[in-house]
């Protein structure tokens, strides 16, 4: 049986693919251009965007997620 914390990494794994295939669907080419810049930018910019991104997630997860 599998835990419920791993039913929940699924699930946010999928809606991961869902949010990134209707970007490229519905603008492929603002997501090329997204792309392009993004092989431009610095790579200690694109770290800092990274950690705070991560950041940011877990942070609404724990906020979710913490017991009331």
């Amino acid at each position: 049986m599998r835990s419920i914390a791993f039913s929940d990494f699924l699930i946010g794994l999928g809606i991961l693919f869902v949010l990134e295939g209707l970007m490229f669907a519905a603008s492929p080419e603002w997501m090329r251009r997204a792309m392009k810049t993004a092989m431009t930018t610095p790579d200690n910019v694109l770290r800092a965007v990274g950690i705070g991104s991560a950041v940011a997630g877990l942070i609404l997860i724990w906020v979710i997620r913490r017991p009331i």
